[in-house]
């Protein structure tokens, strides 16, 4: 089997198993198990496989059929130009949440070594991100189950990072002192039993704890707001990744807690990135 053949196969086969995005996937499928470029690919593409390389492909296959995340078989996957490691019991880093990462810099681009943190780290791919785009930057990540820490603290070291990752809770008292932060960002889980039928296959195999929230999706914003605003710094700012339809509720929240609020959309127009910035005192 050529790679032309192969990577004609695997699309077919993807498209039959309801795969979205085939087209995409089986040419990463393609470079993932030739560790060929996508140029050496169209320039080698009457090559053929080694008898591992079509074992491998045929493994994959057999688990994206089953809607098994390309991102959990690969064991990797790029956010922001970097690469993340990911895994079961860590939540799949999205091309959405870049957005909070742009609105993020632009909240502490003029600000001398800002000190950030990143609640409900994950993969630590928001945390990790501000601190190598921000060089000056002192960033803390925040993690309360050990698998997603795990991770978070090994893509710290893959990345060449400084920052900090910690085991915490957000519903529990903060660990840190009054007015320590500049900036506290975090992508929280807040999908809702009502969304939860809209999501797609794959979403079943990423934690439940770092997808779903109580309370319309909104349990999570709530605490945070409650337990953290005491330590940002006055003019501080939240800034929160978002869901479907959830920006203008979360917008409302932090209005009622004192704090100045700007919206930005992601791109496909959808307000993904909620920033409050905390005035004389957001209570």
């Amino acid at each position: 089997m050529t790679i032309f053949e192969a990577y004609n196969s695997t699309k077919k086969k993807l498209e039959a198993a309801g795969v979205k995005d085939f087209v995409f996937e089986a040419k990463q499928i393609i470079m993932h198990i030739t560790g060929f470029t996508p140029t050496q690919i169209l320039t080698d593409y009457n090559k053929p496989l080694t008898e591992f390389q079509e074992n491998n492909l045929v493994a994959i296959v057999h688990q994206r059929e089953v809607h098994y995340p390309l991102q959990y078989i690969f064991g990797n996957w790029d956010f922001y130009g970097r690469n993340f490691k990911v895994g079961v019991g860590v939540l799949i880093p999205r091309a959405d949440t870049e957005t909070v990462v742009e609105a993020a810099l632009e909240q502490v681009k003029d600000i001398n070594a800002p000190k950030i943190l990143d609640l409900c780290a994950g993969s630590g791919c928001i945390g990790i991100t501000l601190d190598l785009e921000k060089s000056d930057s002192e960033v803390t990540l925040l993690e309360k189950y050990d698998e997603a820490l795990r991770y978070a603290k090994e893509n710290i070291e893959l990345n060449k990072s400084k920052a900090v990752a910690l085991k915490g809770d957000i519903f529990e008292k903060p660990q840190f002192e009054d007015e320590s932060f500049d900036l506290i960002v975090s992508n929280p889980p807040y999908i809702s039993e009502e969304e939860m039928k809209y999501c797609s296959p794959e979403v079943k195999f990423e934690p439940e704890t770092a997808l779903f929230a109580q309370d319309d999706g909104l349990e999570f914003y709530k605490a945070i707001i409650e337990n953290y605003t005491s330590i940002l710094k006055e003019n501080g700012s939240f800034c929160f990744e978002v869901g479907f339809k959830q920006a203008e509720k979360v917008a409302n929240l932090l209005k009622a807690n004192g704090f100045n609020v700007k919206i930005k959309n992601d791109l496909n127009g959808i307000g993904r990135c909620v920033l409050g910035t905390k005035d004389n005192g957001g209570n």
